[in-house]
């Protein structure tokens, strides 16, 4: 029953968050009192996202590179906590101190560690040649696409998810946050395609991509 009633606060949130973001727009972007909405939205007692990770890096986990990984965006490090559990050297960056003290915290709890810094990712810049592995899931920022490539070392990859513009089907959602169809074919068009999808269940909409960046 206990489980029942987190999946329904879990589901609640989401779908209120989802009504906040058609809104308020500014809710994906760096604003400059986006830390203390999202503060807000992750001082709950469970986790806003859940503690899951996105099933497109769990059923991949064993074709990225397991060395040193930059979560963008951790919030509460569904994803990035996943990969420090895999072997992963994980860093998170988000706006919200909140939502990384909860990751660092569940990161504990499974006896695992991760590194986290707080920063806006508008105005942020990535360190160049750093990564074997970044991610980026639900996080829309086109500015970060060239840094993210620059920050990657020769051979790593890059994994992103986030919503496509066939979500508008189902809900309003400010169009220019939404991925277009193929976008992210495009823009890492240099990089070798490693996976890539866009999923449409009736409800949600999103593409998600893993690619390479070419050796040396």
């Amino acid at each position: 029953m206990l489980f029942q009633v987190n999946m329904l606060t879990t589901k609640i949130n989401l779908i209120f968050l989802i009504i906040l973001s058609t809104l308020m727009p500014v809710i994906v972007s760096g604003a400059p009192n986006d830390q203390s909405r999202w503060d807000k939205y992750y001082d709950i007692e469970g986790f806003l996202y859940g503690i899951e990770p996105i099933p497109f890096l769990k059923d991949n986990i064993n074709l990225l590179p397991k060395n040193k990984a930059l979560d963008l965006a951790m919030g509460e490090g569904r994803n990035g906590v996943y990969l420090a559990t895999q072997g992963f050297d994980v860093l998170g960056l988000d706006i919200s101190p909140i939502g990384l003290n909860k990751a660092k915290q569940r990161a504990n709890h499974l006896n695992t560690k991760i590194e986290t810094r707080v920063v806006d990712l508008e105005n942020y810049q990535l360190e160049k040649n750093s990564y074997d592995l970044v991610i980026c899931t639900y996080y829309m920022n086109r500015g970060l696409f060239g840094q993210i490539k620059d920050s990657l070392r020769p051979g790593g990859m890059v994994l992103i998810e986030t919503f496509n513009t066939d979500f508008l089907k189902y809900s309003r959602f400010p169009q220019k946050y939404l991925l277009k169809r193929n976008e992210l074919l495009e823009i890492f068009k240099e990089f070798k395609i490693i996976r890539y999808q866009t999923y449409d269940d009736g409800k949600e909409a999103f593409s998600s991509i893993i690619a390479q960046k070419p050796e040396l």
